[in-house]
C-alpha cells in the first residue's frame, strides 16, 4: 500500500522510537478496548518519523485499524529510553541490538519484533575507535594499557570487545572507561582518556574536530542488528497496530532510498539540529542506502545470541541470551 503523502526518506541513525503506554499505564482508548494508542518520543529534525509526524502519515494509517498516535518528549540516552520502555511509559523503542540485549534478557515484558541489517558497507561511517591527532597510536596493539571510553553494554563496548578478540588481545589489556556519548566527547576533548569508540553523531563530530580513526565497525566481525522492541502487552493485544507501524516504516525506508533529501532538516533548516555541509551529505547517503526492516529469521536469532554472548562471556550480562525468549513472532500474531 503506497504512502498517501509525497515521497520521503529515512535516516538510519540510531534514533530512539517509542510508542504507546501499555494497558496498565495507557490512555483511555486502550483501557476501553477501542484500540492501541501509539506514543512516540519526539523524532527530532530528520528521518522517517520526523517526516511522518509533520505529514500525519501514521495518524492516517493507524486510524484504519482503530489505533491512534501521540508524539511525546525525548530522552537523554538510549539507556533512559530503555528504562521508560521497561516501566511501560513507552512501549516501542528503536535502536541497535547491542545496547538492548541487557534489557531484553532481564525483563519478561519486552520483545524484539523486527530487525534490519546495520549500515550498508558503502554508507558513510557511523562509528570508530578514535585517538587525538597527536597520538602515537596507529593500531589497537598500540593502545594496550590505554584508557578507552565506551558506552557501557552498548555499541561501542561491543565493537571494542570484538576488535580485541580479533587482534588476539584480552579485554583487560585496555582499561574500558564507561561513558555515555556526551561524557565521552568531553573526556576525549580534555585528554582524560586515550581513545574513544565514538558512535552515531559523536563519531563524525570527533573526526571533524581532528581525531584520527584507528578502527571502525566495518573492520570488525559485527553481528549487530538494527531492531525495534516493544512491550509484550502491546504486541499481544494490538498486533494489527504494530503491523501497520512496521509496514509504514518500511514504505518510508523504500521512498527514502529514492528521495533521501526529503527527510533532512524536516522542521528546521537552521540551528543545532539542522545538518549542513558534509554532515548533510553523509545523512543523505546513509538514507539512500538504508535497509528495510524484516521479521526476525533463523539467521537473525543466531546473530542475537552472538551479540548477547559477547557481553555474557565478559561478565557484562549475568545470563546468556536465548533468542527465542526475546523475540516476538508478529507475523504469526497477525495471521
Amino acid at each position: 500500500m503506497p504512502l498517501r503523502r509525497i515521497p520521503v526518506l529515512t535516516l538510519a541513525a540510531a534514533l530512539l522510537v517509542t510508542t504507546a503506554a501499555c494497558t496498565a499505564t495507557g490512555g483511555a482508548a486502550e483501557e476501553g478496548g477501542e484500540g492501541a494508542v501509539l506514543r512516540l518520543i519526539d523524532p527530532g529534525n530528520a528521518g522517517p518519523l520526523a517526516y511522518a509526524k509533520r505529514e500525519g502519515i501514521f495518524e492516517e494509517r493507524l486510524a484504519e485499524v482503530g489505533a491512534t498516535i501521540e508524539w511525546g518528549g525525548s530522552y537523554a540516552s538510549f539507556t533512559a529510553a530503555s528504562e521508560a520502555l521497561r516501566t511501560g511509559d513507552i512501549n516501542i523503542q528503536q535502536g541497535a541490538l547491542s545496547p538492548a540485549v541487557g534489557a531484553l534478557t532481564t525483563s519478561d515484558d519486552l520483545r524484539v519484533f523486527m530487525v534490519a541489517d546495520t549500515a550498508d558497507p558503502e554508507a558513510p561511517l557511523a562509528d570508530g575507535l578514535v585517538v587525538p591527532a597527536d597520538s602515537d597510536a596507529d593500531s589497537l596493539h598500540d593502545l594496550v594499557g590505554a584508557r578507552i571510553a565506551v558506552n557501557r553494554a552498548g555499541k561501542g563496548e561491543y565493537l571494542l570487545l570484538r576488535a580485541l578478540e580479533a587482534e588476539g588481545l584480552e579485554p583487560d589489556d585496555v582499561e574500558r572507561v564507561h561513558l555515555d556519548p556526551q561524557e565521552g566527547a568531553a573526556a576525549f576533548a580534555s585528554g582524560d582518556i586515550d581513545a574513544w569508540w565514538a558512535i552515531v553523531d559523536a563519531y563524525p563530530e570527533a573526526v571533524a574536530n581532528g581525531a584520527r580513526t584507528i578502527l571502525t565497525g566495518q573492520d570488525v566481525d559485527d553481528a549487530d542488528l538494527g531492531m525495534f522492541a516493544a512491550r509484550v502487552e502491546l504486541l499481544e493485544e494490538h498486533p494489527e497496530a504494530v503491523e501497520v507501524f512496521f509496514e509504514v516504516y518500511n514504505e518510508l525506508v523504500r521512498q527514502g532510498n529514492e528521495d533521501p533529501e526529503a527527510f533532512q532538516n524536516v522542521f528546521l533548516d537552521e540551528g543545532p539540529t539542522a545538518r549542513t555541509g558534509d554532515r548533510l551529505d553523509d545523512a543523505i547517503e546513509t538514507t539512500r542506502l538504508a535497509h528495510e526492516f524484516r521479521y526476525p529469521t533463523g539467521e537473525d536469532l543466531a546473530a542475537i545470541e552472538t551479540v548477547g554472548g559477547v557481553f555474557h562471556e565478559h561478565g557484562i550480562l549475568a545470563e546468556a541470551v536465548t533468542a527465542s525468549e526475546v523475540v516476538f513472532d508478529l507475523s504469526a500474531a497477525t495471521g
